[in-house]
């Protein structure tokens, strides 16, 4: 009978107690540990959730040439064992950019002599039309041509028969 009313005065495990104990910083069944629930919104200095809106598309962080030559001449510094790391850490790098940028470097690409605009290549449409505009240019000025000598024929048809011309006003500008 002793051991009954013990087993009636234990409690039970802690796993199957609410509000048992549990390691430290371990969130209890409603999300973070009690005491972050508390001091998290005072700390933030907000009280409102923060937006759980996400972007539909990620930017593609872009660094100038200024930037990758100056964290290579930083790197090139460093000196101690882990400090390289460490500035990676601290500008949110990659070791691959490292890689990248010397690479660049090397090939002269971070030079600020080389700074070419990227333009965009003509599509196949435009190369289609470019190539279409040429051939009619190109007939254009055979008709052109075809035209300033009859021209000059009628001309020497005229002085030979005698048959005086009308001179006009713009011949020989271009307007």
């Amino acid at each position: 009978m002793a051991h009954a009313t013990m087993m009636n005065t234990m409690p039970p495990p802690a796993a199957a107690t609410e509000g048992g104990r549990r390691p430290t910083d371990v969130a209890a069944a409603g999300g973070a540990p009690a005491f972050l629930q508390e001091e998290l919104p005072a700390r933030m200095g907000n009280t409102t959730p923060p937006d759980p809106e996400v972007v539909d598309k990620p930017q593609r962080r872009r660094f100038t040439k200024a930037y990758k030559l100056d964290i290579l001449s930083h790197i090139a510094a460093c000196s101690a064992v882990g400090q390289i790391g460490a500035l990676l850490r601290r500008e949110g790098l990659y070791s691959s950019h490292l890689t990248n940028w010397r690479l660049q470097r090397s090939q002269g690409l971070l030079d600020n002599s080389a700074t070419k605009k990227r333009a965009a290549k003509p599509s196949n449409h435009q190369a289609a039309r470019v190539t279409q505009l040429e051939r009619e240019n190109a007939r254009l000025k055979a008709r052109l041509r075809q035209t300033e000598l009859i021209l000059d024929i009628q001309k020497k048809a005229s002085e030979i028969l005698g048959i005086p011309l009308k001179a006009l006003d713009n011949e020989g500008s271009d307007s």
